[in-house]
Parts: structure tokens; C-alpha cells; sequence
């Protein structure tokens, strides 16, 4: 008997580009979904309870989620499943790490960057930061600017690029 081949997603794109939408498709279908906002959420608590951590803090405990989702998901590809990794990977660093992580478990990855232009992403942030849950992590005009500045769009390295509609 053979085992399956995982296929593993990468989302890729600016907060409000729509990766968690797609990536929740991708769950419809079978697919196992890892998301470092989901996990800080559980743990932190309702972000409307007043709990705010200091940035240093915050980016630690995403870092250490990071690390134990990267174990996760080598456990879940050597089981055969199908995973979609719901990050930005706003760094091509950070894609090709994962890359050759899956490639070095015999897997296949996709590579979908979302891109959508600075007035859409600012339409949907503005309605996503007056909700709360996991999923509106909240990104303020500065925060958007740092990632706009920071942010390295894929350009030949195997992506699948949707662009999202500015309507």
C-alpha cells in the first residue's frame, strides 16, 4: 500500500486579502488548517476581555505557536493529509523554508498569493477590526503601512496568484 501524497497550501498575502476566506474553502474539502492567529487567540483569550500583551511578548508566543505548528505539520503530512498553512508569508524566506520542509517529506506544496490593492485591504481591515474572534486580528493603519513596506510579493517561485476584485 501506498501512502498518500500530501498536498500543502501556502497562503500568501497582506492582512485583508482574503487567505483565511480561501484557506476555510480549502477546509471544506478535506483539508487540515494551521493558524497562528486561531492558537494566540485560544490562548490569550477574547481579545474584549482586556488582555493585551506588550509586542515583544506577543511576537514570542507567535513564535513559539509557529515552531509547534511546524511539528504539526510534519505529523500531518507523514499521515498523508492534505494541510493549508494560513500565515502571510510576507517573506520569501519564510516560503522557501517551508517549501523545502515539505519537498524534504516527499510532499507537494501550492504556493496561492492573494493580492488585493491598498483600497480594498483597507475596506475589509476596517470591517474586520470592529469584529472579534480569532480571525480579526486587528491591523491599524501603521501596521498595514509596516507590512506593506515589509512585505516581499512572490515573483517566479511557483505561485498562484488571485487578484482580488477593488469593487
Amino acid at each position: 500500500m501506498t501512502q498518500q501524497v500530501s498536498t500543502v497550501v501556502l497562503m500568501c498575502g497582506l492582512p485583508g486579502s482574503g487567505k483565511t476566506t480561501y484557506a476555510m474553502g480549502l477546509v471544506r474539502s478535506g483539508f487540515k488548517r494551521l493558524s497562528i492567529d486561531e492558537v494566540v487567540w485560544q490562548r490569550l483569550g477574547r481579545r474584549d476581555a482586556g488582555l493585551v500583551l506588550e509586542a515583544k511578548a506577543f511576537d514570542r508566543l507567535k513564535e513559539e505557536v509557529r515552531r509547534e505548528q511546524r511539528q504539526e505539520l510534519v505529523k500531518l503530512m507523514l499521515a498523508g493529509r492534505d494541510v493549508v498553512v494560513d500565515y502571510s508569508f510576507w517573506s520569501r524566506a519564510a516560503r522557501d523554508d517551508y517549501k523545502a520542509l515539505i519537498e524534504s517529506h516527499g510532499c507537494r506544496w501550492e504556493l496561492v498569493h492573494l493580492r488585493a490593492d491598498r483600497t480594498m485591504l483597507e475596506r475589509r481591515l476596517e470591517i474586520r477590526n470592529g469584529e472579534v474572534g480569532a480571525n480579526s486580528v486587528t491591523v491599524d493603519a501603521k501596521l498595514l503601512n509596516r507590512y506593506l513596506a515589509n512585505f516581499e510579493e512572490p515573483n517566479g517561485e511557483g505561485e498562484q496568484v488571485f487578484v482580488q476584485p477593488s469593487t
